[in-house]
């Protein structure tokens, strides 16, 4: 009888984040093109504050709103119970994301920022880099998670427990890191502005969002709030990403064109920490013998960022023209192509990561 062979059919991305890095370079030509072309229009939207001296600018900040609370909606708390079962690639993935990855992070943009590529930045303003590199480490991913477990096989419901837990140690943890690490590298950081911007884009949204899906399942159920109520903010989440990047580049706009070379500097220690810590990640996964459907978003969750969050937080604190903010931006950037090269590495690596774990059981 003659064996037939069944094969998976590839896993892709949606076309929307297939081409993200497509869509964010185009938002940047529209930005920069309206910040040169409409200069006035551009500051005055770029002076528009929730009052006086909050620093935060109201167009973005609704619009980062809109993006950040449909992903709170995905978060099921009630899935940290299962933990118990398996907690070492949970262990793992905190380790990284809380205790090396900001911490490395602020160790790369020092070095190169303030250092390796002094020649060509400015002190104050590589400053403000290494404090936007920070910021940016500080926030674990969280949606597009999902995105990158989905495309390694990853085991669906420890992936939602790690973002889970990940969101609840963002409340406490996230401020007084990005003010310890900004401190360490002479960038002042206002408490009262940071601890407004963690309450307005982490605390409400996620509150928000409990509140709204907790209601939704018991009154309609989780296949209907799954299948028919989150995809309708999916095209408002687009939206609002692609306006939100457009109006951070026109208000960029001086800063890219009197210095395009900066973004290609910014991205040197991004693109070195994503492999370090999705690399560190993966090893201590497979030294401790975790399945690879754990392994793999692990590795993906310690390397990704919370990209949105970062942007608000850097925009709230340095405003949006700054060079702070700019360093976020390069992280959505680079953020698909990286990732998707990880990816790849992870089910390249999926019969090497599972022998290890066969010879050692």
């Amino acid at each position: 009888m003659e064996q037939q062979e069944t094969t998976a059919a590839p896993k892709r991305l949606a076309f929307f984040e297939r081409y993200l890095t497509l869509w964010v370079l185009l938002c940047m030509v529209v930005g920069v093109a309206l910040g040169k072309l409409l200069p006035d229009v551009t500051a005055a939207l770029s002076k528009w504050e929730f009052g006086q001296g909050s620093q935060v600018n109201v167009s973005i900040g609704v619009l980062l709103w809109l993006m950040i609370y449909p992903m709170m909606l995905k978060v099921d708390f009630g899935a940290i119970g299962g933990i118990a079962r398996r907690p070492k690639g949970l262990m793992v993935t905190l380790f990284v994301n809380w205790l090396v990855k900001p911490f490395s992070m602020a160790l790369l943009a020092w070095l190169f920022m303030q250092h390796v590529f002094a020649a060509w930045i400015d002190e104050e303003t590589a400053r403000n880099y290494t404090a936007g590199l920070i910021i940016l480490a500080a926030a674990p991913c969280t949606a597009m998670v999902f995105v990158w477990s989905y495309l390694t096989d990853g085991d669906p419901a420890y992936t939602l427990v790690q973002v889970a837990v990940n969101d609840l140690i963002m409340l406490v943890a996230f401020a007084p890191i990005v003010m310890f690490l900004c401190g360490v590298a002479n960038v002042v950081v206002p408490a009262k502005v940071l601890i407004t911007s963690v309450v307005v884009f982490i605390v409400i949204p996620l509150a928000t969002g409990w509140l709204t899906r907790t209601t939704l399942l018991k009154s309609h159920g989780l296949a209907w709030f799954e299948q028919k109520f989150l995809p309708k903010f999916h095209p408002v989440m687009i939206g609002a990403l692609l306006l939100t990047l457009v109006l951070i580049f026109a208000f960029q706009s001086e800063n890219l064109t009197s210095q395009p070379f900066a973004v290609l500097l910014i991205a040197v220690p991004i693109l070195i920490q994503v492999y370090f810590n999705s690399g560190l990640t993966y090893g201590l996964m497979r030294l401790l013998r975790v399945p690879h459907n754990v392994a793999s978003p692990g590795a993906l969750i310690g390397a990704s960022n919370f990209f949105e969050l970062a942007v608000a937080v850097a925009i709230t604190l340095f405003g949006p023209d700054s060079p702070a903010a700019l360093a976020c931006v390069v992280g959505v950037l680079v953020e698909v192509p990286v990732m998707l090269s990880v990816c790849n590495v992870c089910n390249r690596s999926r019969r090497w990561y599972q022998s290890q774990i066969m010879e050692t059981a």
